[in-house]
């Protein structure tokens, strides 16, 4: 018999339904030859201070640096009752084999291997890797176990992350506390870097010191052509004057053709950044909602820093595709074919591909979705349209002219295939998002080098510089000092 091991009850009744385990137990499930059990999250922690040695109990400069001989570990006292579950069935005769189930991610090895070896288990483990709840992964992913030894060097790596935030973590808030008079000031890892970056940003907006400027402009035909910054007003407007029901002449025209790709589809970072941009989602809320649509099979694994898919998934890609159709954007497809293998690439795809929906969208009640995690699955849905979708073509025109010795300038743009933004588009016709929308140029009339506009108007704007804005999840994205947790609590 084998004993399975999720990381949230929810996902143990899930695999539970698919493999046939439906007797209800005492804090698991069996049948068919399965138990399947959960963790509730971190079962077992790093032992605090206090456990290792009188010393460390005080706070005390002395007693630094904390640098633990033999690691050791603990149970939560609030999910105790769990731990003994689990130990138990561990130790259970029966029970001839292990399968971590838990999330097939760096962290989800963390909590299984933690617990695996407190209960001192040595029986035979393995690992149960998929990126989708659907009853199809979950079955193939059954059908092809891997052993537990290949995930070694992913569970190394999560304790080393474990380790160094307790070591810094520890060490410097202690530091820090003793220091600067007894009250508590926390240290770690990721956010005393993270909050130097705020007080710095915070200084350079508190004595930011706003600048006035002028830019002179001419009107003709349609056409609002500027000069560039001007400091003192006095001087734009004479530049202004001089150019009042004057001729204008095109000195030279540049026009360039322009493509835009289609983007990439979503890891967790870069769906973070757009659900904060378009509906004001922390990093936080995103991740929840996604990890809430994963439980219910309604998109992929979301703890992915994979914009691609494997090379075997062009038939799958292809399906969701349809059914986005059918099912998130009500809208007719359109008649370009999907470029699904530009978004195929095995070789950039590690422990997950990027995230999109899956075919469970087709056979499940959206409106019952929570409106947040409604959001989430169609910006996915959205992104893998565009992402397939053809390229965006415009052309620029910039143009100078000359006006009683002043030069101005005006720029343009026109569309000639507007590709996968229809896609973009239509995302913004269904929501009504938050995100500010760019100044579009407009397109200009023909023109051509020595034209002459006889009789222009004129008119002087006036400008400010502005200040450095505050960091959001988007900017702190953006600038790369924000990194996405690979779950709740890792630092």
């Amino acid at each position: 018999m084998q004993l399975v091991v999720t990381e949230k009850p929810s996902v143990a009744q899930a695999i539970s339904r698919v493999i046939g385990a439906g007797e209800r137990k005492d804090g698991y499930m069996e049948g068919n030859n399965y138990i399947v059990s959960w963790c509730i999250g971190h079962l077992v922690e790093l032992a605090q201070p206090d456990a290792y040695s009188d010393t460390w109990k005080k706070w005390s400069y002395e007693s630094l640096p904390m640098i633990p001989e033999e690691w050791q570990t603990e149970v939560k006292s609030g999910t105790a009752a769990q731990y003994k579950v689990l130990k138990g069935l561990m130790h259970e005769k029966k029970v001839d084999s292990v399968v971590c189930a838990t999330d097939a991610g760096r962290e989800g090895e963390l909590i299984f291997r933690l617990v695996y070896e407190m209960a001192g288990c040595d029986k035979p483990m393995k690992r149960l890797w998929i990126s989708s709840m659907e009853e199809s992964a979950i079955r193939e992913g059954f059908e092809n176990l891997r052993p537990g030894s290949d995930y070694d060097n992913l569970y190394h790596s999560a304790l080393c992350r474990q380790r160094a935030d307790w070591l810094v973590g520890l060490n410097g808030t202690r530091l820090f506390t003793v220091l600067y008079g007894g009250k508590v000031l926390k240290v770690g890892r990721v956010q005393t870097p993270t909050l130097a970056m705020l007080v710095e940003r915070e200084e350079k907006i508190r004595n930011f010191k706003k600048e006035q400027y002028y830019m002179a402009h001419i009107l003709m035909d349609g056409i609002d052509a500027a000069t560039e910054r001007v400091d003192d007003k006095a001087q734009a407007e004479a530049i202004a004057a001089a150019c009042e029901s004057k001729a204008a002449t095109v000195l030279s025209v540049i026009k360039e053709k322009k493509t835009v790709q289609p983007p990439k589809l979503y890891d967790l970072t870069t769906l973070q950044r757009d659900a904060n941009r378009l509906f004001g989602f922390t990093a936080k809320q995103t991740l929840e909602y996604t990890q809430s649509l994963y439980e219910k099979k309604l998109v992929t694994y979301p703890r992915t820093d994979s914009q691609y898919l494997s090379d075997d998934m062009e038939d799958t890609a292809r399906a969701v595709i349809g059914a986005i159709y059918k099912a998130v954007l009500f809208e007719e497809q359109t008649g370009a074919e999907p470029d699904i293998k530009r978004v195929m690439d095995s070789k950039k795809v590690t422990d997950h591909h990027a995230i999109i929906p899956t075919m469970e969208i087709a056979v499940t009640d959206l409106s019952a979705v929570p409106e947040g995690e409604m959001k989430i699955l169609s910006l996915a849905a959205n992104r893998l349209l565009c992402a397939t979708g053809e390229k965006h073509e415009y052309e620029t025109v910039k143009a100078e002219f000359d006006c009683n010795g002043s030069v101005f300038t005006v720029s343009g743009k026109s569309i000639t295939r507007n590709g996968w933004k229809d896609f973009e588009a239509a995302f913004r016709r269904s929501y009504k998002t938050s995100e500010d929308k760019e100044k579009e140029e407009k397109k200009l009339p023909e023109l051509s080098e020595g034209m002459v506009f006889e009789g222009v108007q004129t008119k002087v704007t006036e400008h400010f510089t502005q200040p450095p804005k505050h960091f959001t999840d988007v900017l702190c994205c953006q600038c790369g000092a924000w990194k996405a947790p690979q779950k709740k609590g890792a630092g």
